[in-house]
């Protein structure tokens, strides 16, 4: 009897699934995931004329050649690539030449477009290829799950769509290019679109990726979640699941939308969350910045069960930081994203200052696969909507600076991550203030969050401070002054100063 129980359990060993210690999703919640977000169509796309699209003749950005980045984007220290939409665009009503990734006309399949067709390999064995190839870097995946479907797929299953009073599909806000999804409510659900999106688990799972990004989470209601993510979670208990919410979000698209906040979002079993860090190009006091950060740290802890936010400064919904403020601005989101105590995300060609302004953006094209013949773009935004030149801009000083942000934060996790946030006051309303403590570790960080001008002779008070203690100063453009119980420093617009010792506690 012993011999056949001990068979059995061997065998359950082995059939049972196994999830690593090191899972996206532990790594997410435990605030050591630095992600970036990638476009399979133009990752790695060849402009050979350098015209900002990619012509008949030019190589796009597909799966295989995709893999060809993945050593460049270990090295920067990503772990985590957050891929946009891989799902077959709309070609109907569309926007651009390829059609927007968001636009998807189909739940269970590979977009054609991200497919190499010199490969004897299909669409999905080589998307499995490439996050196969991610893992064997230590690079977890994350898949886009778009929030609205294309009006190719409302005109082959209009069941799965709302309709006004005249029975015609609905556009939510000015997303002219998709029509709104029908999840039903929290007393209904839509089982036609409930089945849709558990077989895109399925496919996201057979890929092997690490997690679902939900676009625009906040349209569909609280039951609809928390069926789709208990789905997943008895599949995979270590699965990750973010969703595109910001605290600052108030209202849905469409008055036919339904509209989950955040808080409810990660109640139904998210993860984590955006937050509005996107808000730093508005924010003009430093109070604004610290009480961000203050409310996240105090949200996330209210949860019976780990909750995390990711670090959304720039996303492809957001102007490039170049666009916006220059160089300067785009080296302090780089030490914001090292020295914060979440999760870092860039969008692909923020890390070499790409402005994402295309040369013929919006003129006519010679060919088109949608019924758009114009290169549609938003300007200052990651091209979503046509074959585009591979992101890369021409910024050594960001480049640089990303790096060693990124640098420092690995070789400082444990203190970034697990040190007690303690906010400090100056005598500036425009720069923020704050230290980082474990043991006699201590991170500070200080930074002007005026665009334009100089803050002169501004002093922090730092409780305890002495000039017996020594600070490695590990980022600054002009002088500090340490004097008892405060620093007094200069500050250029968006300097960001970051400073280390390991003999003083706050």
């Amino acid at each position: 009897m012993r011999g056949k129980l001990y068979i059995f359990l061997i065998i359950m060993a082995l059939t049972m699934p196994v999830y690593a210690q090191d899972s996206l999703r532990t790594m997410f919640l435990n605030n050591q995931s630095s992600i970036c977000g990638i476009n399979i169509r133009n990752f790695n796309s060849n402009d050979v004329n350098k015209n900002g699209f990619i012509d008949e003749n030019e190589e796009s950005g597909n799966f295989l050649n995709a893999i060809e980045r993945l050593d460049e984007i270990k090295n920067l220290g990503i772990n985590t690539l957050h891929v946009l939409p891989i799902t077959p665009v709309g070609k109907i009503k569309a926007l651009g030449t390829a059609g927007s990734l968001y636009a998807i006309s189909d739940f269970n399949s590979i977009n054609e477009q991200l497919v190499d067709k010199k490969s004897n390999l299909t669409g999905f064995e080589q998307a499995k290829l490439f996050v196969d190839e991610c893992h064997k870097r230590g690079i977890k995946v994350i898949i886009d799950l778009p929030s609205c479907g294309a009006y190719d797929l409302f005109l082959e299953k209009p069941e799965l769509f709302i309709k006004d009073d005249k029975q015609l599909s609905v556009v939510p806000t000015d997303w002219t290019d998709v029509r709104l999804l029908n999840t039903g409510d929290n007393t209904k659900l839509n089982n036609d679109l409930v089945e849709v999106h558990k077989k895109f688990v399925d496919m996201v799972m057979e890929l092997g990726a690490d997690g679902i990004r939900a676009d625009v989470a906040t349209i569909k209601p609280y039951k609809f979640w928390e069926e789709i993510i208990t789905y997943s979670r008895e599949k995979n208990p270590e699965f990750l699941y973010l969703a595109e919410a910001s605290d600052s979000w108030r209202e849905p698209p469409s008055e036919y939308a339904q509209f989950t906040p955040y808080n409810k979002l990660l109640e139904s079993g998210f993860d984590g969350y955006y937050g509005s860090f996107f808000n730093l190009k508005d924010w003009k006091t430093a109070d604004e910045f610290i009480e961000h950060i203050k409310f996240n740290k105090k949200l996330l802890s209210s949860y019976n069960s780990p909750k995390s936010v990711m670090m959304s400064f720039t996303t492809h919904d957001e102007l490039s930081p170049v666009v916006l403020y220059g160089e300067d601005f785009s080296v302090m989101i780089c030490w914001l994203e090292a020295v914060l105590p979440f999760n870092p995300y860039i969008i692909d060609g923020f890390q070499t200052g790409d402005d994402y302004i295309y040369p013929l953006a919006n003129s006519k094209a010679p060919s088109t696969q949608t019924d758009d013949d114009y290169y549609f773009v938003h300007r200052g935004k990651l091209d979503i909507f046509n074959f585009s030149a591979k992101p890369q801009g021409n910024s050594k000083l960001i480049a640089d600076n990303f790096k060693q942000a990124m640098n420092f934060r690995s070789e400082n996790i444990d203190l970034i991550t697990k040190g007690e946030f303690t906010p400090l006051k100056t005598d500036n309303e425009n720069v923020f203030a704050y230290a980082i403590n474990k043991g006699k570790n201590t991170l500070i960080v200080l930074g002007n969050l005026d665009k334009k001008e100089n803050a002169k002779k501004v002093h922090i008070k730092v409780f305890g401070l002495n000039k017996k203690i020594t600070f490695n100063i590990v980022k600054s453009n002009s002088g500090i002054k340490f004097k008892k119980g405060k620093i007094v420093s200069d500050f250029e617009p968006c300097e960001i100063k970051v400073l280390l010792t390991d003999n003083f506690s706050i």
